[in-house]
């Protein structure tokens, strides 16, 4: 949609699935995809396989062992996902009533609190503006896509998936978003993208302690398998001629929102993997949304229509 970290959506639509889980429903306006589901995994074994073997022998961390910004060293402490080997604080805020939460926090969990000089901590910092906070704590662990598929009694999928965003703040942004409309799990591609950064981390306000992360080889094949595994894959594209507020059924089943690169879009072979591409309405003079902004509002979109 637009350039400068703003997020294009061009391509044209794909023809929707049949015979999915769900008793071969189809949503409205929806178009049927020829072949089961079944036959289309059974053709393509070969590629699963080395997928496989990519994520066996793939480093399971999605780095995030800095953290800055006091929301999101809040989160780090509440969350208690994983270790956290000590807080920095600026020795020109010792004593704030504003930090009282965080040293709290952290001596209730028996993590050690550093006050150190404002100039050694920004230069520490790798973001624009730690507020006077960082924190050093284990790598994040990443999910592997076979914990995506699988689906608990009781519940219907909802991902998101960036395909090539490179701008930390934008990510963050998206991670904060899905963490508000509950999104269950958002997956990267490993080459060509931003994973957890210190600036991602600050923008997420806490989110990465939340939001389960799958990093794949191959977006384009990582679809494939949500496809077999009967998720439907929404992406957003500007030159869609539907609608995403035209959604209707789908939006309550098992789905995968796509996301593009800023300024790209979708790549080709991501958007050949989508079932439905739609644009969201653009009113105004402007071409559209930054892809946060997009991410934010496609995933309260899809919420509106969930139970819960």
């Amino acid at each position: 949609m637009g350039n400068g970290g703003d997020h294009t959506m061009s391509g044209q639509r794909r023809s929707g699935p049949s015979g999915r889980g769900g008793g071969g429903r189809r949503p409205n306006g929806a178009r049927g995809r020829s072949g089961p589901p079944g036959s289309r995994g059974a053709a393509r074994t070969g590629a699963v396989r080395r997928d496989g073997e990519a994520r066996a022998s793939k480093p399971k961390s999605l780095g995030g062992g800095q953290i800055e910004g006091r929301q999101a060293v809040r989160e780090l402490l509440i969350a208690q996902r994983r270790k956290v080997h000590e807080i920095w604080i600026s020795s020109e805020l010792e004593g704030d009533e504003a930090l009282d939460g965080i040293v709290g926090l952290a001596r209730s969990n028996r993590v050690p609190v550093v006050y150190v000089a404002r100039r050694r901590l920004e230069a520490e910092a790798r973001s624009e503006a730690p507020q006077g906070v960082l924190a050093k704590a284990a790598e994040l662990s990443e999910i592997d896509l076979a914990q995506v598929l699988r689906r608990r009694p009781g519940t219907v999928p909802f991902v998101v998936a960036v395909d090539g965003v490179t701008d930390p703040g934008n990510l963050g942004a998206i991670l904060r978003s899905c963490e508000g409309a509950g999104v269950d799990a958002v997956v990267l591609p490993r080459h060509r993208a931003v994973h957890v950064t210190p600036t991602v981390a600050k923008a997420a306000a806490g989110a990465v302690e939340h939001v389960p992360i799958a990093v794949v080889p191959g977006l384009p094949a990582a679809l494939s398998r949500m496809r077999d595994a009967g998720i439907w894959v929404v992406g957003l594209d500007d030159a869609a001629d539907r609608s995403l507020f035209e959604l209707g059924d789908l939006a309550a089943e098992a789905v995968c929102v796509v996301l593009g690169a800023e300024g790209a879009g979708l790549s080709r072979l991501v958007r050949e993997r989508c079932d439905v591409i739609c644009a969201i309405p653009m009113l105004g003079r402007v071409e559209s949304l930054n892809v946060s902004a997009a991410a934010a509002l496609a995933a309260y979109e899809i919420r509106r229509h969930r139970p819960g």
